[in-house]
């Protein structure tokens, strides 16, 4: 009796595989984009309370149940405006005639990857960030972790290049047209260069540091990368994680703090 009263559950058709896997992707597609950043986290917690309010409904809380049903109204409106970036770059996606092709070759590539040592080159990095604070020439170098940062990547010079020292003081150098802006670092290479990033409004920033020094708050408050800036007035290095500077730091300090983050 009790199997038979399952069997009714147990009658899925293909389109309702189909249905469950097209769910899966576009929800795979939607965490790649918003993965290391601050929006991930408003996510879960716009979802908390959504999954609230149906706790509240079953339990006929009337009081809560309002409340919250008030905030379920506007609660599509409220995602278009705190999701702005990234709907735009999931529509853009959604566009591309090759979203299958790319989705299908970035699973893969992660499996295909997956147990591999990640090798990352620093001895390049930390030596141009050395000369540059010898020759106080300014510098801002952005490191992705899970997000790739990939908004901000095209607001500059796409080069994916191999990482060099002299590529680095090329680009750094005071009259090359490369020189203003971040250098992003991605898949241990050089994605591009001449980056627009956000500049952080903590008021708490010390009055002394410059752009460079917000723009590399900015990025960490808003992603899960990490920033080394080289000072154009003092030579001073400093590095920036989860919206926290380190200032004044040594080159030997740098690789060890970028080895910790990298290839631990």
């Amino acid at each position: 009796m009790i199997i038979g009263s399952l069997l009714p559950f147990l009658d899925i058709r293909f389109l309702d595989i189909l249905d469950i896997l097209l769910v899966a992707f576009l929800l795979y597609r939607l965490y790649y984009l918003i993965r290391g950043t601050g929006a991930l986290y408003i996510f879960l917690g716009i979802l908390s309370i959504y999954l609230l309010w149906w706790v509240v409904r079953i339990f006929e809380m009337e009081l809560l149940t309002e409340i919250l049903g008030q905030f379920m109204s506007v609660g599509v409106l409220a995602l278009i405006i705190v999701f702005q970036p990234e709907i735009r770059k999931f529509l853009l996606m959604i566009g591309t005639r090759s979203i299958i092709n790319k989705g299908s070759k970035s699973i893969f590539k992660k499996f295909w990857q997956f147990g591999e040592q990640f090798s990352f080159n620093l001895t390049p990095i930390v030596n141009a960030c050395e000369t540059f604070s010898q020759k106080k020439t300014g510098a801002l170098i952005v490191f992705t972790k899970e997000n790739n940062l990939e908004y901000y990547i095209e607001t500059g010079e796409i080069l994916d290049a191999k990482i060099s020292e002299d590529l680095l003081e090329n680009i750094f150098y005071r009259n090359s047209p490369l020189h203003d802006g971040a250098v992003i670092i991605t898949n241990n290479k050089i994605a591009a260069a001449r980056c627009v990033l956000p500049v952080s409004d903590n008021p708490s920033f010390p009055t002394n540091l410059g752009l460079r020094h917000r723009a590399a708050l900015g990025i960490t408050e808003h992603s899960d990368a990490i920033a080394v800036v080289v000072s154009e007035q003092t030579g001073r290095i400093s590095w920036f994680k989860d919206g926290n500077m380190k200032r004044n730091i040594k080159p030997v300090q740098l690789k060890e703090f970028l080895a910790k983050e990298f290839m631990s």
